[in-house]
């Protein structure tokens, strides 16, 4: 099941929740750009495992709901498109910022192979010269500036961008 509720960290009505299964619930917050899940609790083992790979902000910027849930920043990464994080030196100096993507050249494509996958190279990266910054409570407009309610451009080949754990296949094979 999925539907929008009310967010428990920070009052938005813009709170999606998807059931994974009757244990698990993830939770996005649209209003806040704040995520948790079920497993987000003290004690658990997957919220330890976050603990050992965030980055510090991240780390600093978690806090505990009234329910237990602990909620931290999420990172959006859409390759075709561009990419959403947390930026800043602390949890007091903090926005969000937005990136887009480019497309790489054909030209420039042999710069930026794909790991382990010999001969295959990114179609997308994030140009930092395009950063934008937003304050915590316009997450949305971070989305928006980054295309992300944008319709997807028409796929190149195999659609694979910098950061992205895969490809978007192209499915219309009389395009080449």
């Amino acid at each position: 099941m999925d539907n929008l509720i009310i967010c428990d960290r920070c009052g938005s009505d813009a709170c999606y929740v998807q059931e994974v299964n009757q244990d698990i619930k993830n939770y996005m917050c649209y209003g806040c750009g704040f995520q948790s899940n079920s497993l987000m609790k003290q004690g658990e083992q997957f919220f330890e495992e976050q603990m050992e790979l965030l980055p510090n902000l991240y780390k600093e910027l978690m806090g505990e709901d009234e329910k237990g849930k602990i909620w931290m920043p999420t990172t959006v990464n859409m390759p075709s498109k561009g990419m959403i994080f947390a930026d800043g030196t602390n949890a007091l100096n903090w926005r969000w910022a937005g990136v887009k993507a480019v497309s790489i050249t054909k030209e420039e494509q042999e710069k930026y192979p794909i790991p382990g996958k010999k001969g295959e190279f990114y179609e997308w990266r994030m140009d930092m010269e395009t950063i934008k910054h937003f304050e915590e409570k316009d997450f949305i407009e971070a989305l928006d500036y980054i295309g992300a309610f944008d319709p997807e451009p028409k796929p190149k080949s195999n659609w694979v961008g910098i950061g992205s754990s895969g490809s978007y296949p192209n499915l219309d094979k009389s395009e080449k």
